[in-house]
């Protein structure tokens, strides 16, 4: 099993919507690094899911993968803003994943706490102007921040 971080603005897409839905298509990814992050995930994956552009940030749960290499619909979408007139069914340029909530985390574990337990070079999250909205968590660093979920 490997293990990710996923990032959602919580006006946009927040843990509680993901409890409520209990399943969503992480969608509208335009990097191409994420994307490529997206195409790596295999079904039993662990994701952490943070929030970003709220006060404070941070980790506020987690969600499994549940289906992989799926074409993301939104690229084909001419209403939503994520359309890419260069993509066709028979050639998507955008993939993405359905995920599913686990748990919503009592505290969120802050961007600060992270910093507190984590150098740069353990967690892509703090490394200075990364704006990845997907990214890998080893599985070490993994561990240990669900290890500190139960002390929150």
């Amino acid at each position: 099993m490997s293990y990710w971080l996923l990032k959602s603005e919580p006006d946009v897409f927040s843990i509680d919507d993901l409890k409520k839905q209990k399943t969503t298509l992480w969608d509208g990814v335009r990097n191409y690094q994420a994307r490529n992050f997206l195409r790596a995930m295999e079904v039993g994956d662990l994701a952490f899911f943070y929030h970003s552009s709220t006060e404070p940030p941070g980790i506020v749960g987690l969600c499994r993968v549940l289906e992989t290499q799926i074409a993301d619909p939104s690229q084909f979408d001419p209403k939503s803003p994520y359309l890419d007139p260069r993509s066709s069914v028979e050639n998507p340029h955008w993939w993405t994943v359905r995920v599913g909530f686990v748990e919503k985390f009592r505290q969120p574990l802050t961007l600060n706490l992270l910093r507190k337990h984590f150098s740069p070079d353990e967690l892509i999250l703090l490394r200075r102007g990364n704006r990845l909205s997907v990214m890998p968590v080893a599985a070490e660093v993994a561990e240990k921040i669900i290890a500190l979920r139960a002390f929150r």
